[in-house]
């Protein structure tokens, strides 16, 4: 069993910050992939950021403002957010790509959300 669990989420006013974390827990072998979605209200899951061992990636409304990290050890991944923005209101879900140990099938596994509010 997987579960990922996420914290930091809240009430921001225009301009200000908030850093989102997301700890993975569980009978795991390896996580090839962790990452970010949004779904603002009325609107489609959209991405945010994710991040592998090659790299990092946003979406580029986010460029500049947000940054992804990854603390290995820990399985858990972060979301710095700078300078949000009103439409930057919305639920933010975790997921992670990942091979249960005994187990060859790679899939992903979601997070139950964490609302952002932006507004003054």
């Amino acid at each position: 069993q997987v579960q990922l669990v996420e914290s930091g989420g809240g009430l921001v006013q225009p301009g200000g910050s908030l850093r989102l974390s997301c700890a993975a827990s569980g009978v795991i072998f390896s996580i090839s992939a962790m990452g970010w979605y949004r779904q603002p209200p009325g609107k489609e899951r959209e991405l945010v950021a994710t991040i592998t061992t090659g790299g990092t990636n946003y979406a580029d409304s986010m460029k500049g403002r947000f940054a992804i990290s990854r603390d290995n050890a820990k399985n858990t991944v972060y979301l710095q957010m700078n300078s949000l923005k009103p439409e930057d209101t919305a639920v933010y879900y975790c997921y992670a790509r990942l091979r249960q140990t005994g187990v060859s099938l790679i899939r992903d596994y979601w997070g139950q959300g964490t609302q952002v509010t932006v507004s003054s």
